[in-house]
């Protein structure tokens, strides 16, 4: 496909997929216009790149449908110069975004073969772990779906810092933003899509007697 094929898919998903379904931000709706989606899956699977579904990178990992990833980047309304964690930033779609919008990202991905794949500079560690050589963040965004927020990535928002995500329950991923306020910290869920899930986020196993 020519750059004209897919600047024409990537108008089409801005028009079709993303402003018919509640993503009005014209921040989010011109990075999203702008960046090359079809960087992120591998050249063989640039033309699926910009359908409304999860589109396999290996490792069992995936890429947001589009739909997810701009419900989510709305509700964050991330700021020119704020610093953001991408958690599970696989082959750096949404960092790409994020940068386009202003912002100062890391990056973290755990598997060595998405990291090889990345089109974005990127730090490698556990997911569950965060970054914490980079806290406090003000904006944590999870790139898919995980069972629970460990409190060791809460931890790593400042005061009043934000995190978007989605929530894995029962095989339904509801899409969920929270805050940090006076150290407390909790999740508000505002839609069900469909995300790729995120490794190593099963919550540990409760006590019994």
């Amino acid at each position: 496909m020519s750059e004209a094929d897919f600047s024409s898919l990537r108008g089409a998903m801005v028009s079709n997929q993303l402003r018919t379904n509640k993503v009005t931000d014209p921040a989010v709706l011109a990075a999203m216009g702008s960046v090359a989606r079809e960087r992120f899956v591998g050249g063989s699977q640039g033309g699926v790149a910009y359908r409304d579904t999860i589109v396999p990178l290996g490792e069992g990992r995936g890429l947001n449908p589009p739909i997810a990833t701009g419900r989510l980047l709305s509700r964050a309304q991330p700021r020119a110069g704020e610093k953001v964690l991408v958690v599970g930033s696989g082959t750096g779609y949404a960092v790409a975004l994020l940068a386009e919008m202003g912002c100062v990202v890391t990056a973290l991905e755990q598997s060595p073969a998405l990291i090889a794949q990345a089109q974005v500079a990127t730090v490698e560690g556990p997911l569950a772990a965060g970054w914490p050589a980079g806290a406090p963040y003000d904006l944590i965004f999870l790139d898919g779906a995980v069972e629970h927020v460990p409190d060791a990535i809460v931890d790593q928002l400042a005061e009043g810092g934000r995190l978007v995500g989605a929530i894995d329950e029962r095989g339904v991923t509801r899409l969920v933003i929270g805050r940090r306020v006076a150290g407390g910290f909790g999740l508000d869920f505002f839609a069900d899509v469909e995300t790729a899930t995120l490794p190593g986020f099963a919550p540990a196993p409760a006590f019994t007697f």
